[in-house]
């Protein structure tokens, strides 16, 4: 099988293309700005916000399954074109298309949030992520779209920020509840669902919800560091326009797939 990996220098593009190469797969994977490093994988350069750029270049490649991972959190033409343009290349050649989407679309409450349920953004990167859901639905019937939370692991930016702010050199909020899951875990669904007959949204993240600041504490236990000089904030007082809880409900996912999603208070015992 070919796979095409479109977002490949990114924490969770490079890891589903190093899993892929592991499990014998031809890569090729596309980056923009920082080059592809993993070995074993055919690196090619892609703006996806070049219509006639992706479709050339899925036309050539002619892979089976793509995974699509790009965004840039304030360019709207990367995150919804993008998505856009990778969803009608792909259906055009006939891959299958996993698209990645995030918690970003939800505006936040107290119940988790289902599958199914539809975007409330609040923000202008949630409306993005949530046009992209759209255009790739629309033009990719047959798509799955995987909405995650917080990607940990290491090297993940995520755990930068915990380091930051225990350092006093960041500040974590503890009103903004998300469901990190781990990245090996991610690619691993991610590449366990190109097979499969699923169509549709599908939540998968972690079974734990926590605060971002919950988040530092437990990353401070795991790496040893102290805590107290944890610095956090919250959304109110910095005026932060973002949602505060939204609990992924990935119950589905976990039904569906034989890749456990650990919980963070596993991940960081």
């Amino acid at each position: 099988m070919t796979l095409l990996v479109v977002g490949a220098s990114g924490f969770l593009g490079a890891e589903v293309c190093r899993q892929a190469v592991a499990a014998g797969q031809r890569v090729v994977g596309t980056w923009h700005s920082a080059a592809v490093a993993v070995p074993g994988v055919a690196a090619r350069r892609l703006d996806v916000t070049d219509r006639s750029a992706v479709r050339a270049l899925l036309t050539e490649v002619r892979p089976d399954a793509v995974v699509a991972t790009p965004y840039r959190y304030d360019d709207w033409t990367v995150t919804a074109d993008g998505a856009a343009h990778v969803a009608a290349a792909a259906a055009e050649v006939g891959a299958r298309l996993v698209h990645l989407s995030s918690d970003a679309p939800h505006g936040g409450r107290p119940a988790p949030y289902r599958d199914d349920d539809v975007p409330t953004p609040v923000n202008a990167y949630g409306a993005a992520k949530a046009a992209a859901e759209t255009a790739v639905r629309a033009l990719d019937p047959g798509a799955v779209l995987v909405r995650t939370s917080l990607i940990v692991g290491e090297g993940s930016k995520q755990i930068q920020l915990c380091r930051d702010a225990l350092a006093g050199r960041a500040a974590l909020f503890t009103d903004e509840l998300r469901c990190p899951v781990d990245v090996v875990d991610l690619a691993a669904a991610v590449l366990e669902l190109l097979p499969s007959g699923y169509a549709g949204l599908l939540n998968v993240a972690g079974p734990d919800p926590v605060s971002r600041a919950e988040l530092g504490l437990l990353v401070a236990r795991h790496l040893g560091l102290d805590p107290a000089g944890l610095k956090t904030t919250t959304s109110v007082a910095t005026g932060r326009q973002h949602p505060t809880e939204v609990r992924l409900d990935s119950s589905r996912a976990a039904g569906l797939l034989r890749t456990r999603l650990r919980g963070v208070t596993e991940l960081f015992a």
